[in-house]
């Protein structure tokens, strides 16, 4: 195995961004001179890292990777290819992948596929097909249904209405999973400005979650990984806001979000409801106030490098809501297979039961995880680019920050999604070859015995696509 150096990570980006250059993969999408901007937009804030049983690690920031010109001279001069140019990658993958995929540690029940994303040929499959607990590697598949139906410019409000008289205002929450207390006080400093405006300084305060149906608890029950699923949280019903990974949750996050909202008001100089009450706005009730998230592609980005269930949650049911679907479970998971059949994407068998991979009954392909990274990579879908811009970096970023060694070949080659359950391991990616190629690749196992084991089989398999 080669030595590996922190301009991997730099020399990875290089060569991906040559590959968008030469067709292989289109330049669109929200790339600020090499980084994401949902990656600068919140550099400074903590990581939360959402798989069901992963513990957040301490921040390790890499060492200054060096300039471009730099690592483009170590690299040599890219040449430019067709997307329809012959498939290449490491040398008869079936020699190299079958005895990694025999490992023991992938458990009972194992499937792989890896195709060369320009041209769409399948370079390696191992039950490619088959049906599998895809854990939170079925993020990628609520991020692309997401994108296709709402677009990624697409900003999810949270907005307070006013009866005529403008004594009873009711809070309406719009499904934001991102909504922090920053964002409500600055709803509550705008709702409190319009009110006193009209010389009003005490009101009756409701609260509005009709957009969201079915039970708030997902099938799982309580856990730290999850909030109860509402279309009004604040934090994430994180008791501590600060908190990452698993936290103590609110059992009613719309509830807390309300009296929150009604202590920031009584800061501005307007009392509302002590207790605020679940209610409808009035049929004649008018816009007062309103906060928006950011950008879809911001969202999805940060769901898919974070692993965040709760983002997840919501955005399959903002996909329901686009669509005209009823915005509970159900209704999500048909809204979801619905966008992926309209991509003409191979669902057959695919069952998506909740949106963030922690139900055990949803069902995916590797086939299918591929098709939708190289969906993602299409010039003709750049609404798509956040999918593969959201991916965390080996041995960098996200979920996969801690793993890949500084002596794997993968480490900052390989981008990917993790997804994690007792007994379930899963890898879904992108590797860049060292001729400059992108390559999609998704491994899928069940059965395993140890994630402690189960993880460093299933990173040696993407390591293995770099030559």
């Amino acid at each position: 195995m080669p030595e590996v150096r922190t301009w991997q990570l730099t020399a990875g980006a290089a060569v991906v961004g040559l590959a968008l250059a030469a067709g292989a993969v289109a330049a669109a999408g929200p790339w600020d001179s090499g980084q994401r901007k949902a990656e600068r937009q919140r550099a400074a804030a903590p990581a939360r890292v959402g798989e069901a049983h992963h513990e957040p690690a301490a921040p390790r920031p890499p060492a200054p990777a060096p300039s471009a010109p730099v690592v483009l001279a170590a690299l040599g001069t890219p040449r430019a290819e067709p997307a329809n140019a012959p498939a290449s990658g490491p040398a008869d993958l079936s020699k190299t992948l079958a005895p990694l995929l025999s490992d023991p540690a992938l458990g009972t029940a194992r499937t792989a596929c890896v195709i060369d994303v320009a041209t769409g040929a399948r370079l390696y499959g191992k039950g490619a097909e088959t049906p599998m607990t895809p854990a939170s590697t079925i993020k990628i598949a609520t991020a692309v249904a997401a994108l296709t139906a709402l677009g990624p410019d697409h900003r999810i409000p949270t907005t307070v209405v006013a009866a005529p008289d403008a004594e009873g205002i009711t809070l309406v929450g719009g499904g934001d999973a991102t909504l922090e207390r920053a964002g409500l006080a600055r709803l509550a400093d705008r709702t409190a400005r319009a009110l006193r405006d009209r010389g009003i300084t005490k009101v009756r305060l409701a609260y509005d979650t009709s957009l969201y149906q079915g039970p708030a608890l997902h099938p799982i029950g309580r856990n730290g990984n999850l909030a109860p699923i509402s279309a009004l949280m604040v934090d994430q019903g994180r008791r501590a806001p600060k908190s990452t990974g698993s936290a103590t949750r609110s059992t009613d996050p719309a509830r807390d979000a309300a009296r929150l909202f009604t202590e920031l008001l009584a800061g501005k100089g307007v009392r509302a409801s002590a207790h605020p009450a679940p209610g409808r706005p009035a049929k004649n009730a008018v816009p007062l106030a309103q906060v928006l998230s950011g950008p879809l592609s911001a969202m999805v980005e940060r769901m898919l490098t974070t692993s965040d269930n709760d983002i997840a949650e919501s955005l399959a049911r903002q996909t329901a809501v686009a669509t005209g679907r009823p915005a509970h479970a159900v209704g999500a998971g048909r809204a979801v297979a619905a966008q992926l059949r309209r991509l003409e994407l191979p669902v057959e068998g695919a069952r998506f039961a909740d949106g963030s991979g922690l139900d055990r009954n949803d069902k995916v392909s590797g086939a299918l995880l591929t098709a939708l990274l190289a969906t993602a990579a299409d010039p003709d879908h750049p609404e798509l680019r956040p999918v593969l811009t959201g991916l965390p970096v080996a041995g960098f970023s996200g979920t996969l920050e801690e793993r890949y060694a500084n002596g794997s070949a993968g480490t900052g080659l390989v981008r990917a999604k993790t997804g994690t359950l007792s007994g379930v391991d899963t890898l879904a990616g992108t590797v860049v070859t060292a001729d400059g190629r992108l390559l999609a690749f998704a491994f899928l196992a069940g059965g395993t015995e140890s994630r402690d084991t189960a993880r460093p089989a299933l990173d040696r398999l993407a390591a293995a696509l770099v030559p």
